[in-house]
């Protein structure tokens, strides 16, 4: 039965939720059931086409992805893949009406990783980071206001700049990893060999701009998703903080990260808020 292969590929998606991202694990759970399931159907599929690209070294790359976006258009066109994670993201794809330039987008930016190691230009960085994070944004907030385009329309430049934010945080704590493992680096204008506290101070300004953007969108989602988006947002937030205490040379040495127990006491402190409206 296809309903039973359905719920397998579910099953799939928030395993591998579960077990790539414990803080984005974390913030999903805080969502509405009624969405929850959709939002691991989502990140399943771009976690796996992120990870052709950054972590499959001893493999054809280049190969993996072709077939992976073939098999991607393939399950949207068919509505079925056998595949379990595409098949889990179709049906999100078309029961929210996500549009297919978003993943046209994404995939783009997932194939510039294949070759492309420095972005020169503010319109590279840009373009890279819209198709790699905002359009994700985008895709969960197609689930989050459940098909009210007015809402969507309304919310969509907060959740842009929220994707940006958080992948201009990751993209700062990965420096290391980055640069050394795959000799990448994504901001412009940036040595990142030779970074100094003002060339840190640049960045962390534009991501909290992009926070103050992105919360006053939070604020305004509906009640099913908005606590578990505050809570990624108050995660990364915390992120930041540590990232801007932190000296430019140790953020080049040694990947920033989260303890555990602060993730739990972010938790608690949001769910105050939350509860006591102060979003």
């Amino acid at each position: 039965m296809k309903s039973i292969f359905d719920q397998i590929s579910r099953s799939c998606s928030q395993t591998v939720t579960k077990t790539y991202s414990t803080s984005f694990s974390l913030a999903t759970k805080m969502l509405s059931a009624s969405i929850r399931q959709d939002i691991y159907n989502i990140y399943g599929f771009v976690r796996f086409a992120d990870e052709i690209v950054d972590s499959f070294h001893e493999f054809d790359k280049e190969t993996l992805l072709n077939e992976f976006e073939k098999d991607l258009y393939l399950a949207i066109d068919r509505k079925i893949s056998m595949n379990p994670i595409l098949n889990a993201f179709q049906e999100t794809y078309h029961n929210y009406g996500i549009e297919k330039h978003m993943v046209e987008a994404f995939m783009k930016s997932m194939r510039t990783d294949l070759h492309k190691t420095t972005y020169l230009t503010e319109t590279e960085y840009k373009t890279y980071i819209y198709g790699s994070a905002d359009v994700v944004g985008l895709m969960c907030l197609k689930v989050f206001v459940k098909g009210d385009n007015e809402k969507y329309n309304s919310l969509k430049d907060a959740a842009m700049h929220l994707g940006s934010a958080f992948q201009k945080v990751n993209f700062l704590r990965d420096l290391k990893s980055d640069f050394e493992d795959l000799s990448r680096t994504y901001f412009p204008n940036t040595d990142l060999t030779k970074l100094d506290e003002a060339s840190k101070l640049v960045i962390i300004n534009e991501i909290e701009r992009d926070f103050e953007l992105g919360l006053q969108g939070i604020k305004e989602l509906p009640i099913e998703a908005k606590f578990g988006v505050f809570t990624a947002y108050r995660y990364y937030s915390q992120l930041l903080k540590k990232l801007k205490k932190t000296p430019a040379l140790q953020i080049k040495n040694t990947r920033i990260r989260v303890a555990n127990y602060k993730k739990i006491e972010l938790l608690t402190r949001s769910y105050v808020k939350y509860q006591l409206n102060l979003l």
